[in-house]
């Protein structure tokens, strides 16, 4: 029996996308797998250990050795917030390229990206700035959090202990967690977000992403809204770690290990809308005292990009 033409060109249609994705997924592995065999044959390119990691860079050596001593500083910062991480593991894996140019060479499948966790290895270049390790600190909290804590990914889990550690001030001493960094993503952004102090009108008005659409990522498009969602990923993590002298740390590392859903989060934190209130009053307590600390005030914001991303989001998922 004849197969009805309505049936046969949305079938047509599908194994046509079905084959362009699965080419897409090939072309992107065979250029990691070729910028992989470029960066064995050139000389440029030199391998670095230090105490947990491989580093696989072009760049000075000076801006390696800074790379890496900022590297063992968020893994010994890691190891203070999270005591029950494994003290022994194989090395982590890093490339660090000299300038953003040839990172966004080596990494053409998400354009936009300022860095990128690539199973199992981290990409990121060496930043402008004062600043210029916190795209690769934010790629190797994820890295931590996956390969060595071997945490489930939720987004705002994942992406706001990456950001709660990359936008943690890093000096001689080591890495402190929780204090605030003005020149890292996303706090560089903080100053350009306004408040009125009244929840329920930025709700309405849509200067806030929901806590509970953040939870259950169901807010609006990511595309859009990109700066204001890192905001709000690092300022959860950030308030639920220290907010209230540490009162949600405990449940928020139960969240970690046992599960992140709407139910997990009221069982283990509270009430949603509870919750929604004291972490809109910590966020922008957050943002007036880093203004007042900042020398830059609000003229504080960058041009410079967004986001890592997590390459699990797209087609070239592994």
């Amino acid at each position: 029996m004849p197969v009805p033409r309505r049936i046969v060109l949305p079938m047509l249609a599908l194994i046509a996308l079905g084959v362009a994705v699965h080419g897409w997924i090939l072309t992107q592995r065979k250029d990691a797998a070729d910028a992989r065999t470029t960066r064995i044959a050139d000389k440029a390119w030199k391998e670095t250990h230090t105490a947990h990691y491989l580093i696989v860079s072009d760049a000075p050596q000076d801006q390696v050795a800074l790379t890496g001593a900022a590297v063992e500083h968020l893994h010994a910062a890691w190891a203070q917030v999270f005591p029950d991480m494994p003290r022994t593991h194989p090395s982590l894996r890093l490339v660090l390229y000299r300038s953003r140019a040839e990172f966004k060479a080596n990494n053409r499948g998400v354009p936009w990206a300022e860095a990128i966790y690539r199973t199992p290895e981290c990409h990121a270049y060496v930043a402008d700035g004062e600043n210029r390790v916190h795209w690769m600190v934010h790629e190797a909290a994820h890295q931590l959090a996956r390969e060595v804590m071997g945490f489930e990914r939720v987004r705002w889990i994942d992406e706001g202990l990456a950001g709660y550690f990359g936008a943690s001030r890093i000096d001689a001493t080591g890495l402190h967690p929780g204090t605030l960094d003005p020149n890292t993503y996303p706090l560089w952004w903080l100053a350009q977000f306004h408040w009125s102090g009244n929840l329920e009108r930025d709700l309405r008005e849509g200067r806030l992403i929901p806590l509970r659409a953040l939870i259950e990522d169901t807010g609006p498009p990511i595309a859009g809204y990109v700066n204001l969602y890192y905001i709000e990923y690092w300022s959860l993590t950030h308030f639920l770690l220290h907010g209230e002298n540490g009162k949600y740390a405990a449940g928020y590392k139960r969240l970690l290990a046992n599960g992140a859903t709407l139910a997990d989060f009221e069982r283990e934190i509270g009430p949603t809308w509870q919750i929604q209130v004291a972490w809109y009053a910590w966020m922008r307590e957050q943002r007036a005292r880093l203004l007042a600390e900042s020398a830059e005030g609000v003229d504080g914001a960058r041009d410079a990009g967004v986001v890592d991303v997590d390459v699990r989001d797209h087609a070239d998922a592994r």
